[in-house]
């Protein structure tokens, strides 16, 4: 039982980040959509490493230098899998006008235009909310954020249904259960306990407005979800959330 918990939790590593895994760990579709619960466990973990390179490197450059080194270790270690999910997700839905269309866009593996400034303004926002936070939370936020923002992809998977008949995420394509759900929540919770509470608040409200404006988006325009709508979803969650954040701290 144990030992299939923690193969879960190390296949949602290996298909959401460039980290090594065990190599005794499998790979099934069973097990990546048993590993829903743990997609904030990765975010937490991502922030992790974000924070510990924010607060290294400001020990020695200021803080602009410092979150432009933070923001590229959580890019390398993931991949920029989400961002590219992101960029995908405004062309589909900038230059497509019907379900099929948008769908083949998206599927398209060139970045278009739309995608290609969603990505460049996603990017600034973040680094600018970033520097503008106070520096001694600013490891908070990113444990935080990714966490949060992982949650806030995971709700997608219990209230919406996949669309695509194939594809990288069609293992995730079962709607998990709400324990999974809720045991994806409270490990999204625990980061939050770092910052001041009304500050926390309002950084989860402005992420759970950011993922209800793109789950009804999803659901008039496709009627669903695919991969590339959950790494957008995690993408301008995150953002929003550090935004949230600046409504108390700046």
């Amino acid at each position: 039982m144990l030992r299939r918990e923690i193969e879960y939790f190390f296949g949602a590593i290996r298909f959401f980040t460039r980290l090594p895994v065990p190599a005794w760990v499998g790979h099934s579709s069973e097990a990546l959509n048993r590993a829903a619960r743990y997609f904030p466990a990765v975010g937490l973990l991502v922030g992790a490493i974000a924070a510990l390179v924010f607060v290294l490197t400001a020990q020695v450059w200021p803080t602009t230098l410092a979150v432009l080194a933070s923001m590229s270790s959580a890019l390398y270690v993931t991949g920029a899998f989400h961002e590219d999910g992101w960029s995908d997700m405004v062309d589909g839905f900038g230059g497509g006008w019907e379900k099929a269309q948008i769908l083949a866009i998206m599927k398209d593996s060139r970045i278009g235009s739309f995608g290609a400034i969603a990505l460049v303004i996603l990017l600034l926002a973040r680094f600018c909310a970033l520097i503008e936070l106070d520096p001694a939370v600013v490891a908070a936020a990113l444990l935080a954020g990714h966490t949060i923002s992982r949650f806030a992809a995971t709700t997608l998977l219990r209230g919406l249904a996949y669309v695509r008949d194939e594809g990288k995420s069609k293992p995730l394509a079962t709607r998990i259960g709400w324990g999974e759900l809720l045991f994806a929540g409270v490990t999204a919770v625990l980061p939050l306990l770092l910052l001041p509470a009304t500050e926390a608040l309002l950084g989860c409200l402005f992420a759970a407005l950011a993922t209800l404006w793109l789950a009804r988006l999803f659901g008039r325009r496709i009627g669903g979800y695919t991969g590339d709508c959950l790494g957008a979803t995690q993408q301008l969650s995150e953002v929003a959330f550090y935004c949230g954040l600046l409504c108390r701290f700046s």
